[in-house]
């Protein structure tokens, strides 16, 4: 029999179609045989000597002089960071001025590496990294909403295949953004704890969602998934603002993405996929009602008529068989 889950953080209605629902097995991609990217392209402007091809870097990690992390101005950005968030009111139409921060977080030298396959040091460094300019770019008082975020395969909007990631900085906060924060807000007001709180305590007592978990963080599945085996990490300490994050929970971050990235990329073939870091307070105090987490979403499926037409989603996978499988899924040390 299908069921109608409500995602109690989101407060999203899913469809968990079980007469429909695939074993995980069935979701593994099948690509075709292609030839392997190189390490090194001569026309990729990510590559090391290369650099002159892209703007001029923000900041970068090196190792033996040789750099690890490279950050710059998207050379075709979304936004444009000269001149001033100005706001303008005529009859029904608003408007901001384009102000933003757009920047490419290239995340390692070689060209045909994911984010799955690099060392533990690698991924600390590039959460290093998210975290040195998540927080420098909020100290400019003009932005009002910082999002990290990547997009891996084609069907997941990349353009270029050189590793790397990117960081929005807007000078408004978006709708969708805004309802989650009062939703949080409410849930606080009306049981007296935070909800993300409360859904991870309840996710590790049933345990049958978990995919992998250490001292600071918890990855799993959650019970109104969305779409199949979109995956949550979680801290385990209540925190609203990434920025926040220390040296210790560095570590451990770096160890769960690192493992939840291989599993899916051994699991499911290297699935196309997005994760965006969900983090909205600035520097300063936690707020009592909101947690930060990333969430990762492997691109198996399709919106179509029903999903655009009802905002409801129908997910043809059991969140309680895909963690089970990803946890089951072994990785090379």
């Amino acid at each position: 029999m299908p069921e109608i889950r409500q995602n109690i953080v989101t407060r999203d209605w899913v469809i968990i179609a079980t007469e429909r629902a695939k074993r995980p097995e069935e979701f593994v991609k099948r690509r075709q045989v292609k030839k392997e990217l190189p390490e090194y392209r001569n026309d990729c402007p990510f590559c090391p000597g290369n650099e002159d091809k892209t703007p001029s870097e923000i900041y970068r990690i090196e190792q033996d002089k040789q750099w690890q992390i490279r950050v710059f101005p998207n050379k075709f950005a979304a936004l444009n960071n000269d001149g001033t968030a100005e706001r303008k009111r005529e009859g029904i139409k608003r408007v901001v001025s384009g102000f933003g921060v757009h920047e490419i977080v290239v995340e390692t030298p070689k060209h045909n590496l994911t984010p799955a396959l690099l060392k533990k040091d690698q991924i600390k460094n590039i959460i290093k990294t998210y975290k040195e300019r998540y927080n420098a770019i909020y100290n400019d008082k003009r932005i009002k909403l910082v999002t990290i975020f990547k997009n891996h395969g084609e069907s997941a909007g990349t353009s270029l295949e050189h590793p790397h990631s990117q960081i929005i900085g807007t000078p408004i906060t978006p709708s969708d953004i805004r309802y989650r924060i009062e939703e949080a807000m409410r849930y606080y007001d009306d049981a007296g704890e935070c909800v993300f709180c409360r859904a991870l305590r309840e996710e590790l007592q049933d345990g049958e969602r978990i995919i992998l978990e250490n001292k600071n963080f918890a990855a799993f599945i959650p019970y109104a998934a969305l779409s199949a085996f979109h995956t949550w990490i979680f801290p385990k300490n209540h925190s609203s603002c990434f920025g926040l994050i220390s040296v210790e929970e560095i570590e451990d971050l770096a160890e769960i993405f690192k493992g939840v990235l291989c599993k899916l990329y051994y699991g499911l073939g290297n699935p196309d996929y997005n994760y965006v870091i969900r983090s909205f307070s600035k520097l300063g105090p936690s707020l009592e009602y909101y947690h930060w987490y990333i969430s990762i979403i492997p691109r198996l499926s399709k919106m179509a008529g029903f999903e655009l037409g009802s905002g409801m989603f129908i997910n043809t996978s059991l969140p309680e068989e895909s963690a089970k499988f990803l946890r089951d899924t072994k990785c090379p040390v």
